[in-house]
């Protein structure tokens, strides 16, 4: 006797979706670039002006870096969103690793912005004649700066080297995008780590070249795989879900008896 027996498949995602995944992971990762760079020069009076607290001020240029800075990490936190869905397939510890570096690196630069927040407020209600004491106020200030140069230090770079590395793997494991891209991410994440532990320490600051230099390879690995998922999204990969055609969700398998 031959029957038929009616077997559920797993629901699959339609390839659409992955796709509309890379596009909106890529464009978070371009949002950080368009939010970050700019935000180094409108903060510049008050991180290169050790007396802006008592100074004619530039507040609308620190308001608006400040602004961008937390766009920027709103915008990681939303790349690392969307990615988890899709890398969780290949590791999952790793893509909760992944997502919680890109957590903490928002959380730092949070803890930075609030700092410069706070140098402006004080020039605005503290400054002047009838104010404080001068040098007590660039004393506090200067602090407040120095708060936000080590979350500078700590987010933006010693979180990207982890999440450069984290990520780095699971794109190179799960061939998404070209091997080079994330090769460049883990060296990248390699060669930053070691420079922050030598900042860290003194060995130098993040002024130097050698930081620059160091922090190349991860700008590279960022910005091309941003551009890439945004126009070229997931290469085929076995993590990546395929539709059924003609939508079908179960298949009919004989059983003979």
């Amino acid at each position: 006797m031959t029957t038929t027996l009616q077997t559920a498949a797993p629901a699959r995602v339609p390839v659409d979706s992955t796709r509309k995944t890379a596009r909106v992971a890529g464009t978070f990762y371009l949002i950080t670039f368009a939010a970050s760079i700019p935000a180094l020069f409108l903060l510049s009076p008050v991180l290169n002006n050790p007396g802006y607290v008592v100074s004619a001020g530039s507040d609308t240029s620190v308001l608006l870096g400040c602004f961008l800075d937390v766009i920027t990490a709103l915008a990681g936190v939303g790349s690392a969103v969307a990615l988890f869905s899709v890398v969780k397939r290949q590791h999952e510890g790793f893509a909760l690793g992944f997502v919680t570096t890109r957590l903490m690196e928002a959380a730092i630069i949070m803890i930075g912005v609030v700092s410069l927040l706070s140098v402006v407020t004080l020039r605005q209600n503290a400054a002047g004649p009838a104010g404080a004491d001068q040098a007590s106020l660039v004393a506090v200030g200067q602090s407040l700066v120095a708060v936000r140069d080590w979350t500078f230090l700590l987010g933006p770079n010693l979180m990207a080297a982890l999440n450069a590395l984290l990520l780095g793997t699971l794109m190179y494991r799960s061939r998404l995008v070209p091997r080079l891209i994330p090769t460049i991410g883990r060296i990248g994440g390699v060669l930053l780590l070691a420079d922050v532990t030598a900042i860290f320490f003194g060995g130098y600051d993040l002024g130097s070249p050698w930081h620059g230099i160091a922090a190349a390879p991860i700008f590279i690995w960022e910005l091309s795989l941003g551009i890439w998922m945004v126009v070229k999204g997931f290469k085929p990969s076995p993590i990546t879900p395929t539709a059924i055609p003609g939508g079908v969700e179960g298949s009919s398998l004989p059983i003979t008896g």
